[in-house]
């Protein structure tokens, strides 16, 4: 057969499948949804969506991504109306403290993104809408937010009213590595639907890299005001035998059932610090690893042992720090609520699961300063006002939005 008899089918299929190409790219370009005179295409749901995947956000990461974007772009145009337009420095800042979570310099957090298939400028558009928001909120209703003397009394009075809540509960802390975070957070979605103790107890055995793994995820008595700020509101969301959504940890995922609740007469001490050291020591979650942190552990007492371990290494070795309560993060605050001075835990990591982290509380330090005191307290009721404010502002402008899916 001539050969150029052959040539017309092969061209016909090679257009065919530019055709295809093409039509796979403009799909991907395509509206998913339309706000008002704005368009959200499916290529930012997919990246938003594995931003999210990647972030170990729990639930229907999808359906988020489409509430998330559609709310970003009535973030933004409200701003952008108020004269509202964050800079570039600002941006750069929000990027550098979110990468502080993991340890991680900007240029290093935004190289892992890509490496996961998240371009940097979705996680970039991501926090642009975030600092407009906060900027317009704090604009908007900074002044209508403000708690007055007599408010401040009448919570400073409540709180010292001699009641209390405690609680028992059980934990699971899953490691999540670039490699296992899907398979994690799929085991998390199931293990957030258990109902029974028995159920959890035997995930904790299986999968938890807490102390607690072997008795089933079992903690003691705790009361609720001294767990992690982030942690309280959920767990008082609970009936007992009820799981917590999976909460995302830099580099794990944590569960908690409620196994047990009661009324208390009494008070918690309040903490205007917390004082903690982590020592880094690379091989994650190793046999290897674990095992050195277990050797090192058994020689310290203190905090101030660990300078001896560290010395002559790189000063990044051992953190040292002391902190506000709200400014711990939430993994470290999850792992400190457990412990007494001097004790240690093993179960963090950093890196992406490639450092293990050796956390040993130092102390706490008591809030006796009344008008400290009423600063923080001020500043709490004014963040829940602003917070209620920016809620209801976000809804009407849903409501008034002109939003179609496509």
């Amino acid at each position: 057969m001539p050969l150029t008899l052959i040539r017309p089918p092969v061209l016909a299929l090679g257009l065919v499948g530019a055709s295809t190409t093409f039509a796979a790219a403009q799909s991907l370009f395509s509206p998913a949804v339309r706000v008002n005179d704005k368009v959200i295409t499916h290529y930012e749901v997919e990246q938003r969506a594995r931003m999210m995947v990647v972030l170990n956000s729990p639930g229907d990461t999808q359906e988020q991504a489409i509430e998330q974007l559609i709310e970003d772009r009535l973030k933004l145009e409200a701003a952008q109306a108020a004269g509202i337009v964050p800079t570039a420095e600002e941006i750069e800042a929000a990027i550098a403290d979110f990468a502080a979570q993991g340890s991680l310099e900007p240029a290093e957090f935004l190289k892992a993104l890509e490496t996961e298939g998240v371009a940097s400028q979705t996680f970039r558009d991501f926090v642009t809408a975030g600092i407009a928001w906060r900027e317009l909120v704090r604009a908007r209703f900074g002044n209508r937010s403000l708690a007055s003397e007599a408010e401040i009394d009448r919570a400073i009075s409540s709180s010292q009213t001699g009641g209390g809540v405690r609680v028992l509960l059980s934990e699971i802390i899953m490691p999540a590595t670039p490699e296992t975070r899907e398979e994690v957070r799929e085991r998390a979605n199931r293990i957030a639907q258990y109902r029974t103790i028995a159920e959890f107890s035997s995930a904790a055995r299986e999968f938890s890299a807490t102390a607690t793994r072997g008795a089933g995820g079992r903690l003691p008595w705790q009361n609720v005001s001294e767990l992690p700020p982030v942690l309280q509101p959920l767990i008082l969301g609970l009936a007992p035998g009820q799981v917590t959504d999976p909460l995302p940890l830099p580099n794990a995922v944590a569960l908690f059932q409620l196994r047990a609740i009661e009324e208390t007469n009494y008070v918690a001490p309040s903490y205007a610090a917390v004082e903690y050291a982590m020592y880094y020591l690379p091989g994650g979650r190793s046999p290897e690893t674990l095992a050195k942190a277990r050797v090192i552990a058994q020689s310290l007492d203190r905090c101030d042992d660990l300078y001896g371990v560290a010395k002559g290494q790189p000063e990044e070795v051992l953190d040292r720090m002391t902190q506000p309560p709200a400014d711990v993060p939430g993994d470290v605050a999850i792992e400190l609520s457990k412990m007494d001075a001097g004790e240690i835990s093993t179960a963090l990591t950093r890196n992406n699961g490639q450092t293990l982290v050796l956390l040993m509380l130092c102390g706490r330090t008591a809030a006796v300063n009344e008008d400290a005191d009423r600063e923080n307290i001020a500043l709490g009721l004014r963040n829940r006002r602003i917070g209620s404010f920016a809620d209801g502002y976000l809804a009407e402008l849903k409501a008034d939005a002109y939003i179609v899916r496509q």
